[in-house]
């Protein structure tokens, strides 16, 4: 069994940049979470296209992670939002960065309706203790976000997926006044978020 994972998502076509992407690198790369850890996570950015749930997220779960944490971006939401389940539903509308579409409106034909994350409540605790005033979800969409998550909560382990918003484009404040940057304020919390679920994992029998 691996430790923790941290997972964010390239780029789709209405985001040709996606801040998940530097946020799971910056998490993953916190000197103070490894400390904490002791250990570095994994991180893996998926590409946004429905083959990359074999190609890249099935080989990262075959690796059995103690726990997973997913991280990506809802344009359309003002908040950060941590997502209570999964559900066995996909979008046709929506093509992925290759142009294809989901091949049917299950994305198991077998599976159940839907999976629920057990560890969310505690995430959303553990971001909110940590400054952030997370919401609570349970529609994290019928794209790659809900897709990947539902492929992640089948494993069993102990995850968790975040919607962060589309960062404000503000300049960085000067030393000494001013907001900091939501990456930096998302970093800190996600780093405590990261922690609490990561002992989650370590304490599954």
């Amino acid at each position: 069994m691996s430790g923790l994972l941290i997972t964010g998502f390239g780029p789709f076509p209405t985001v040709p940049d996606n801040p998940s992407a530097r946020l799971a690198r910056r998490v993953a790369a916190s000197p103070h979470l490894r400390r904490l850890l002791g250990h570095a996570p994994d991180c893996l950015v998926l590409e946004t296209r429905y083959g990359a749930l074999d190609t890249q997220l099935a080989p990262a779960l075959a690796r059995r992670p103690s726990a997973v944490l997913i991280i990506g971006v809802a344009a359309r939401r003002s908040r950060v939002c941590v997502e209570t389940r999964a559900v066995n539903r996909v979008s046709r509308l929506f093509p992925d960065v290759s142009g294809t579409v989901a091949e049917s409106l299950a994305f198991e034909p077998d599976g159940p309706a839907q999976r629920r994350s057990g560890a969310a409540a505690q995430v959303r605790v553990a971001l909110k203790r940590a400054g952030l005033d997370a919401a609570a979800s349970r529609d994290a969409g019928r794209y790659l976000c809900n897709a990947s998550y539902y492929r992640v909560l089948a494993t069993g382990c102990p995850a968790v997926f975040v919607h962060i918003p589309m960062p404000p484009r503000t300049r960085r404040p000067k030393a000494g006044g001013g907001r900091r940057p939501a990456l930096d304020r998302w970093t800190e919390a996600l780093i405590e978020a990261a922690r609490v679920l990561a002992l989650r994992g370590r304490a599954r029998p």
